[in-house]
């Protein structure tokens, strides 16, 4: 454990006991645990840490030990599309952002000194004072884009292009709505309007259809080679 991680645990083995609440130790085992790891962690992957520890605790305990943890600000909670909630380290004073990859989930931190300074001068030129913010940007990642060649998410593709529909990444609840809409994997679009925010607007044989901008993300598509001829 890092010398950060020592005061982080000192710190909330003193907020525990100053709350009064029972357990202390067996509370200092989650964040011991939780600090232990850099991944952005499932509360099922805290538990089968916990266990290879030799710790067996029950899940409401775990859960609300997170919980704590969460609202003192040790932890952050993050729900990334198609993915569980999943925990987070909180070291005060440091933000970053995230890259979610639509195909495998990998999630990538990252912190961008020139995207910070213009968000700030983007939310005082609307008069805001900017308290939070969040970015997540969807994509492949290199690992996934290795695999594949011209394949890109339908939200990346330009107007009056025609694409191929590769797969459809996501859930289960997600592919049946895109199927409803008639879209699968091996259908040819055509990206009547994107203009990189809200919805899409695509041709489908004869119909169009407007899909939302988390829909796109994850329909993966490819140039169709017959357009480009």
């Amino acid at each position: 454990m890092t010398h950060q991680n020592d005061l982080e645990k000192a710190n909330f083995k003193f907020l525990l006991e100053g709350e009064g609440l029972d357990r202390i130790q067996d509370r200092l085992k989650v964040i011991d645990v939780f600090m232990g790891t850099k991944a952005h962690i499932t509360l099922e992957e805290i538990l089968d840490l916990l266990r290879e520890a030799g710790h067996n605790l029950d899940p409401m305990f775990v859960t609300n030990c997170m919980n704590w943890m969460v609202e003192w600000g040790f932890a952050q909670k993050k729900q990334f599309e198609e993915q569980p909630i999943r925990y987070e380290h909180r070291h005060l004073g440091k933000h970053h952002d995230h890259l979610i990859c639509a195909k495998c989930g990998k999630i990538v931190e990252f912190r961008d000194e020139t995207i910070e300074r213009r968000q700030l001068e983007v939310a005082a030129a609307h008069g805001f004072h900017m308290l939070q913010h969040r970015l997540d940007i969807y994509g492949l990642c290199s690992d996934c884009l290795s695999k594949r060649q011209r394949f890109l998410p339908l939200a990346a593709a330009r107007s009056g292009e025609r694409v191929v529909i590769r797969e459809i990444a996501g859930g289960r609840t997600r592919r049946a709505r895109l199927a409803s809409m008639g879209l699968r994997p091996g259908d040819v679009i055509e990206v009547i309007s994107n203009s990189g925010e809200g919805r899409l607007i695509l041709g489908h044989g004869h119909a169009r259809l407007a899909v939302g901008r988390g829909f796109a993300q994850v329909i993966m598509v490819a140039l169709d080679e017959d357009a480009q001829a």
